[in-house]
């Protein structure tokens, strides 16, 4: 059998608050129509006080009395002013009770019904009392001549009466009770209608149990969770998102992301109110893909974000890179060992013994010297491996990778703290960028006056040491320092504050390639101020561009640059 569903929490809401309006409102009619009953019989018991006082203090009535028969005189008097005033009855009595006048004839001569000994006493007194005429208000009030009481009056108004005219007031009341039900019944519904369609007509117990599963969810999806109001303020964010956001602040619910100190290009980003796919954006020590997705609805309800962390990816994929560098430089130098070769067999076959063994020992030496100075100079594997590798690609674009004489970096120097895939990335990138600059078309063309010597080959200058140079300040001695130079055509001092911006680059956007985005700066400020280290651009030597990075050798938490950034602190970029 299949359980019935429980009403909505629309409904639900809706039969509570038209029962609580029917409630409330039969309750005022209550209260009214006591109210009313009450105030008709002091209204009654007022006009009846006032009739007797009238007829009382009247001097006809006093004069009559003293006459052998006053009921011919007094009983159309008393009828006139009963039909004047409205009341029931107007009762002229006696001392003793006896009647004078009576609204029937009939009763005159006979005994007053009801009590006379306060009005006897010379005092006014009002009772409900049952008498000829049915149940009544009525006042008894003597009639003085003098100090003597030579009568009482006694004039009522029927219960009835009063009855019919707090009928007819009931009657308005539950017209105006119905009408007020109707508007507060219309009036809730429209409420609830409205809320029907926001809580998409589930219960109470439904809406509980999405909220627990929500809050479930929120903290066990892995990926960073962001949703943003209309406003543009934050309405919800999970773990995942803190972690990689790096926010620690409890409360930033309700707050702008521009307060969270977070990059400007990822700031925009998050302020976007358009859809964006898998945009690769930076924060100060991850990697992190943005996706962002408008809540559609009609009108502007805000944002959905997510966010996953693409550090890790990113460092494989610069691993990959290097890797396909590393292959590209083997390949480069089969092809040109081969085509030796081939030059070496040529002039054999030619009888020029003497010709190809000094040829042969010419290239050997000159493929031997810089593998010697490397090897000689930096002892650490990943980065001479890398060194080599980069100076044959380089040497493949007629750029010349020079490693400088200072050069000097011992097996085991580099701590476990600073990862081979940091190096990598770090080194890797300044490398890449500077060949970028020195192979660019108009790079060799040097004015007069400047460093460079005419009709020399484009030149990388790569400088990787221990110790301290000249220059250094101290504590030099305790730092792991990377210096680039080039010899192209250098950075602007207006593009210096910007180099390090994701996005930036020194090329034309047709000219990045499938696979450029403007990273590699940005990469190699992240990783520098996660070690703790700095980086500065100045020029060159050769007229171009020169990067240093500083990286110290002694424990470190992590986090930012003691020193930050020296020329340029932007965040994100390559050239």
């Amino acid at each position: 059998m299949r359980v019935p569903r429980p009403r909505s929490l629309a409904g639900q809401l809706f039969t509570m608050q038209v029962v609580l309006v029917a409630v409330l409102v039969a309750g005022c009619a209550v209260f009214v129509y006591v109210k009313d009953r009450h105030q008709a019989e002091a209204s009654a018991r007022h006009r009846a006080t006032a009739t007797a006082h009238a007829v009382a203090d009247s001097p006809s009535v006093r004069q009559a009395i003293r006459t052998p028969e006053p009921s011919g005189a007094l009983q159309p008097y008393a009828e006139q002013v009963r039909r004047d005033t409205g009341v029931t009855f107007i009762t002229i009595m006696s001392p003793q009770r006896t009647r004078w006048t009576h609204p029937n004839p009939a009763e005159i001569g006979g005994t007053f019904v009801g009590h006379t000994a306060p009005a006897l006493r010379g005092h006014t007194f009002s009772e409900t009392y049952t008498g000829t005429l049915g149940p009544s208000v009525r006042v008894v009030t003597p009639v003085r001549d003098g100090d003597r009481i030579v009568g009482l009056v006694s004039a009522g108004i029927a219960v009835d009466t009063i009855t019919e005219q707090v009928r007819r007031q009931v009657a308005v009341l539950l017209l105006a009770a119905g009408i007020a039900v109707a508007l507060g019944g219309t009036g809730t519904y429209v409420v609830n209608a409205r809320l029907r369609r926001h809580t998409h007509g589930m219960n109470a117990a439904e809406l509980s149990r999405m909220h627990d599963y929500h809050e479930a969810a929120l903290h066990a999806v892995r990926e960073g969770l962001l949703m943003l109001d209309g406003q543009r303020r934050i309405a919800l964010i999970n773990d995942g998102a803190r972690e990689l956001l790096g926010v620690t602040d409890p409360d930033v619910i309700g707050r702008n992301p521009a307060e969270l100190a977070l990059p400007a290009p990822l700031t925009g980003a998050l302020l976007s109110a358009e859809p964006r796919v898998d945009e690769v954006h930076l924060t100060k020590e991850r990697v992190v893909v943005v996706n962002i997705s408008p809540v559609s609805g009609g009108e502007r309800r805000g944002t959905v974000v997510t966010l996953r962390d693409h550090t890790e990816l990113q460092a494989l994929t610069g691993e990959l890179d290097s890797v396909r560098g590393f292959a590209e430089a083997l390949r480069s130098q089969a092809h040109e060992s081969a085509n030796r070769l081939h030059a070496v067999v040529s002039l054999i076959e030619l009888g020029r013994h003497e010709e190809a063994v000094t040829f042969a020992t010419e290239e050997l030496e000159l493929a031997q010297a810089l593998t010697d100075q490397v090897t000689a100079a930096v002892a650490e594997p990943v980065l001479a491996a890398l060194l080599l590798g980069k100076a044959a690609q380089a040497n493949e674009r007629g750029v010349e990778l020079v490693l400088s004489p200072d050069s000097d970096v011992d097996d085991g120097s580099v701590p476990p703290e600073l990862p081979a895939r940091d190096l990598v990335t770090l080194l890797g990138n300044l490398i890449d960028n500077a060949v970028e600059a020195a192979a660019q078309p108009g790079a060799a063309a040097v004015p007069d006056g400047a460093a460079r010597t005419r009709g020399r080959a484009p030149r990388v200058t790569v400088t990787v040491r221990t110790g301290a140079g000249a220059g250094d300040g101290p504590g030099a001695a305790g730092q792991l320092v990377i210096g680039v130079a080039d010899s192209g055509r250098g950075i602007s001092p207006e593009a210096a504050e910007d180099v390090f911006r994701r996005g930036w680059s020194t090329k034309r956007p047709g000219d990045r390639g499938p696979h450029g985005s403007g990273l590699g700066l940005a990469l190699v400020q992240q990783i520098t101020h996660r070690h703790g280290g700095t980086v500065s651009l100045g020029e060159a030597a050769d007229g171009g561009a020169e990067f240093t990075v500083r990286l110290p050798l002694r424990p470190y938490g992590g986090g930012a640059a003691p020193g930050g950034t020296d020329r340029a602190g932007a965040t994100g970029g390559a050239r």
